[in-house]
């Protein structure tokens, strides 16, 4: 997109505040939006280094913005720091979206488990979390956020792999102490050892890599997918290459896959909405936008 976008004094301005920052792409996707839209604001980057974190997330009311997103390593900062949080953001730990409310109280969302559920939708209409387990492979906190999304959509299972067992456990421990619905999420997450990694595999309907591996200049996901079952989705959250070695696998092998950047697409859709008032959608134009930037 090539038009101009000029902004007036009354411009609505958000941004996106980590350390460092220059590698994100969320100024060039907000951007496009509101040239599309035609939207009187801004949304700039905010270099944040982590021990000035808890300042500039308090200066947003002063500052006049209507809220910003959040990135590494800031988003557990943004959770101790906002005056309210959301539900989801409270399960998970973790801050991305923060909003100034009316009364200029600071209220934190986290939107990463909308976003992988919505590019998994939107890439394989016909999934659904409640047609049978899933694998998800890592226990960082994008694993974090993605096993929240598929029990609140309705996963019966989700089988945990990580390298290190401990750390798995220590993730699901803390996803049951927090609670899911009321009823803690002890009975639907199990926690697998690497070494069975692939019979884990065996009867699911969706695998999903939230690691690096895979990612430019990383080594190849180191699984066989000899036992998963040809229908099940494989998603990789990684979209640099956009098709990483586990994905081409899994297409050439004949399962329905779904790629990482729709993610982050969609992730920004919430924020956008609650700070430029329109609800933005998720194109093919805007897809090779942020790609080619």
């Amino acid at each position: 997109m090539t038009a101009l976008h000029f902004i007036s004094g009354k411009a609505k301005i958000a941004g996106v505040m980590g350390w460092p920052i220059g590698h994100s792409r969320s100024p060039r996707l907000h951007g496009f939006w509101l040239r599309q839209y035609g939207i009187d604001g801004a949304y700039v980057p905010l270099a944040v280094a982590p021990d000035c974190a808890e300042q500039a997330i308090r200066a947003l009311p002063a500052l006049g913005f209507r809220g910003c997103n959040v990135t590494v390593p800031l988003k557990e900062i943004a959770f101790r720091t906002v005056d309210r949080l959301d539900e989801t953001a409270r399960r998970m730990g973790a801050v991305n979206t923060i909003v100034v409310a009316d009364d200029g109280a600071l209220v934190g969302g986290n939107t990463d488990g909308f976003g992988f559920i919505e590019n998994l939708r939107a890439e394989q209409p016909d999934w659904t979390a409640e047609r049978g387990p899933a694998v998800v492979i890592g226990a960082g906190g994008a694993a974090r956020a993605v096993v929240v999304a598929l029990l609140d959509a309705g996963a019966p299972e989700v089988r945990l792999v990580n390298r290190t067992r401990a750390r798995a456990e220590e993730l699901a421990a803390d996803l049951a102490a927090v609670g899911l619905n009321g009823d803690g999420l002890s009975s639907g997450v199990t926690v697998v050892d690497w070494v069975s990694r692939e019979t884990a595999l065996d009867g699911v309907s969706l695998l999903v890599n939230t690691t690096t591996q895979g990612m430019a200049g990383q080594p190849a996901l180191d699984l066989s997918l000899r036992a998963l079952p040809v229908s099940a989705v494989v998603n990789d959250i990684v979209y640099v290459p956009l098709e990483t070695p586990l994905l081409a696998e899994a297409r050439t092998r004949g399962n329905p896959v779904a790629g990482g950047i729709g993610m982050l697409l969609h992730q920004a859709r919430p924020g956008f909405k609650a700070w430029f008032g329109i609800e933005p959608q998720v194109t093919p134009e805007l897809t090779r936008y942020v790609l080619e930037g």
